[in-house]
């Protein structure tokens, strides 16, 4: 016997600022400490909600090894102060894997499995390294031209797709550029006070003389990655990173990063029960496959596919969040789908915000839904290419 979908609403999101990784505010904060925060800081804006309500909390992580394995999930949301009762569980689709713990988590709602689910993600690239401490890929995508794309770095995967896509240079530090205006532009405004819950970064100082140790602590409250600045003249300066003669460079790519989001999810019964006041309803979720090598053009087929089993229209959008991993990915995703520019990332997005991996879905997804709230705007999407070749979509709807 069938159960008949029920709505899956977000009651909640919130998110730490993002560190720029491996030298930033937060190279010395662990990833679990980071999720513990998100997590506190999401059910802070639902004191009516008992922590022990929560039947689940799904966490996304792209690299889970080190201090960010061992189910971090589990780990992180003890440390927030969740009674054992409540279960957790790590997923991992590399870049989409925040975005992905929010899908989950609004399935399980959406099946009638659960009233109250969090999804959310962590990552820190500072004590993480990308690929991981031991990489150890399968010797076959070295010895089969058809695997290959496998094994490129992402950086020689943007470079494939600007030049299949023919996006120069100039054009991607322009991009660039813009994404750090608006950034900064966005702080000015106050545009993060809603889901950015400051954090307090505690420093040990050794004294040699008094063989003391000094703490000093400060609070870090907005994302460290935007640059006053930043100009196409100041990034043309800079060298390719990935191939010699190539387009892509430090300046034009996401940044690496620390941070951790989270989003609590609810059913209606939930809402009535808890006397919850929802934020935005949870529309749709669609991931899609391409090429490995051509890795960030994911998005172009993730984007209709989701819109086209949600019956809604690329017109209906009215606020995109596509996640940056490089400006030449997303300028050739917005020109083939034909993307409103003033539409995607009004607030900056990865190049300027950071790019905290399996974080970031979680993270764009609270800027999304407080964004939309704020403006007075309907439809959103949070969208992302994937590393081997794939790309997401989730859709949401503000709740007035």
């Amino acid at each position: 016997m069938s159960k008949q979908v029920q709505e899956a609403y977000i009651v909640a999101a919130a998110r730490t600022p993002v560190g720029k990784a491996p030298r930033g505010v937060f190279r010395n904060v662990r990833p679990d400490d980071l999720l513990a925060h998100a997590l506190r800081a999401a059910m802070g804006q639902v004191p009516s909600l008992e922590h022990g309500a929560v039947d689940d909390v799904v966490v996304g992580c792209a690299i889970p090894e080190a201090e960010q394995g061992m189910n971090v999930a589990r780990i992180g949301l003890l440390l927030a102060g969740f009674p054992n009762t409540v279960g957790g569980v790590t997923v991992n689709r590399f870049c989409s894997s925040g975005l992905n713990a929010v899908a989950i988590a609004a399935d399980r709602i959406r099946l009638g499995e659960a009233d109250v689910v969090i999804g959310a993600g962590t990552e820190s690239m500072s004590m993480i390294p990308m690929g991981g401490n031991k990489i150890s890929a399968n010797e076959r995508i070295f010895l089969d031209d058809e695997n290959v794309g496998i094994a490129y770095g992402m950086g020689i995967t943007a470079e494939k797709v600007a030049q299949q896509w023919k996006v120069p240079r100039e054009a991607q530090d322009e991009f660039a550029t813009e994404s750090h205006r608006r950034a900064l532009a966005a702080a000015e405004k106050g545009e993060w006070k809603d889901e950015i819950s400051p954090y307090t970064v505690a420093e040990r100082i050794p004294d040699l003389t008094s063989r003391e140790i000094a703490v000093q602590s400060r609070t870090v409250s907005l994302d460290e990655g935007p640059r006053p600045g930043t100009t196409p003249d100041v990034l043309a300066k800079l060298r390719p990173a990935f191939a010699a003669r190539g387009s892509v460079t430090a300046g034009n790519s996401s940044q690496t990063s620390d941070g951790a989001g989270a989003i609590v999810l609810a059913s209606e019964a939930a809402l009535q029960r808890y006397n919850l006041r929802p934020l935005a309803r949870y529309v749709s979720f669609a991931v899609a496959g391409v090429p490995p090598e051509i890795m960030g053009i994911g998005p172009k087929f993730a984007i209709p596919k989701v819109l086209k089993q949600s019956g809604i229209r690329q017109d209906d959008l009215d606020w995109i969040e596509l996640n940056e991993a490089f400006a030449a990915q997303a300028l050739a995703v917005i020109g083939d789908l034909g993307l409103d520019r003033a539409k995607v990332n009004p607030l900056g997005g990865a190049i300027a915000l950071g790019h905290p991996l399996g974080a970031t879905g979680a993270i764009r997804a609270a800027t999304l839904v407080h964004g939309l709230r704020r403006h007075g705007l309907r439809y959103g999407m949070v969208t992302m290419c994937i590393g081997t070749g794939m790309g997401a979509a989730g859709l949401f709807e503000a709740v007035s």
